[in-house]
């Protein structure tokens, strides 16, 4: 799976939400730093090249659709991020974001009871 762009991946989480949508449609939802239509319609042909969306024709326009679920880019990146940034430590990442202030304690009490509970189902 490749690495998207920013703006990539800005349109990936607009036809997540969407489920399918024609590039107007995209359009729509971008709030700020508006592409010009045609730029648009290319990001999305490139999403498509890279195999994070299909489409179904209709004449001359196309209706697009995300084919790389949500969850499988998120686990891709997660991983990737661990282990560029944390030395594949999730011990190092959890402990920035505690150093950072970016988790709580009752969030870090409700991590271990969501990991102990799972070691009881097993």
């Amino acid at each position: 799976m490749q690495k998207l762009t920013n703006k990539e991946e800005e349109i990936m989480h607009i036809l997540w939400k969407l489920k399918k949508a024609f590039v107007k449609e995209v359009m729509a939802e971008i709030t700020e730093d508006q592409p010009h239509y045609n730029t648009l319609s290319t990001i999305v042909r490139n999403l498509e090249e890279k195999g994070f969306v299909s489409h179904n024709a209709f004449g001359n326009t196309h209706q697009y659709y995300p084919i790389v679920s949500l969850e499988d880019y998120r686990k891709r990146f997660m991983n990737t991020a661990i282990d560029n940034y944390f030395n594949s430590s999730y011990k190092n990442m959890v402990s920035h974001f505690a150093k950072e202030e970016k988790i709580s304690a009752a969030e870090l009490r409700e991590i271990l009871a969501m990991i102990e509970s799972q070691k009881e189902e097993i």
